[in-house]
């Protein structure tokens, strides 16, 4: 079985339904399987420590996490063109993996939302990328064969699935995005069962 982790930080819930939907993709490979994960917040000053666990939604990744996975999908919401400061942290302290060559040859993707249209979509998930191919992984994005990629009017690039909340506090994906969002983690998903074998 090949195992995929999801791997992801959100604030208001876009990043999360976008994680989930990239999970649907994954699990709906026979032979795979999705590992949903988050990271914790980061802030300046700690007021008191984080929980172990989250009060709710998926567990805190761990490094053996990173390590234990067949193939690999980061999702964040945009900041400032760039991704969030609990994704990068936490791959920050990643160097011990790449010493090792841990991720190296498996297939990795991303994923990201914004307020609005021009928000820094395909810079957040660029930003994504780079300390991926540091690791030595396979990159994989959304090729045009994909027609939502070619028909959507919101989320949705050839570097990964993306979503556009145009200001709402509620998210609610879009068919293509969805779809994109699907299609990611399916594309993952096979790729890491073909180079298992």
């Amino acid at each position: 079985m090949a195992e995929i982790l999801v791997l992801f930080y959100s604030r208001h819930g876009a990043t999360a339904e976008l994680a989930r939907q990239v999970c649907h993709g994954v699990d709906a490979v026979s032979g795979a399987r999705a590992k949903l994960r988050t990271v914790p917040a980061v802030a300046t000053v700690i007021d008191k420590p984080q929980p172990a666990v989250p009060e709710s939604g998926p567990p805190y990744a761990s490094y053996e996490d990173l390590q234990d996975c067949d193939g690999l999908i980061l999702g964040s919401p945009t900041r400032f063109g760039n991704m969030a400061a609990p994704l990068k942290y936490f791959l920050d302290g990643t160097s011990t993996l790449w010493v090792s060559g841990a991720l190296a040859g498996k297939p990795a993707g991303v994923f990201t939302s914004t307020q609005t249209h021009h928000g820094g979509q395909e810079t957040t998930l660029t930003s994504m990328l780079l300390p991926l191919l540091h690791h030595g992984m396979v990159i994989v994005g959304l090729p045009y064969t994909e027609s939502a990629l070619n028909d959507t009017r919101s989320g949705g690039t050839p570097y990964g699935a993306s979503h556009v909340a145009h200001g709402s506090e509620h998210p609610r994906l879009t068919d293509e995005e969805r779809t994109l969002a699907q299609a990611l983690g399916r594309r993952i998903a096979e790729i890491a069962i073909k180079l298992k074998r």
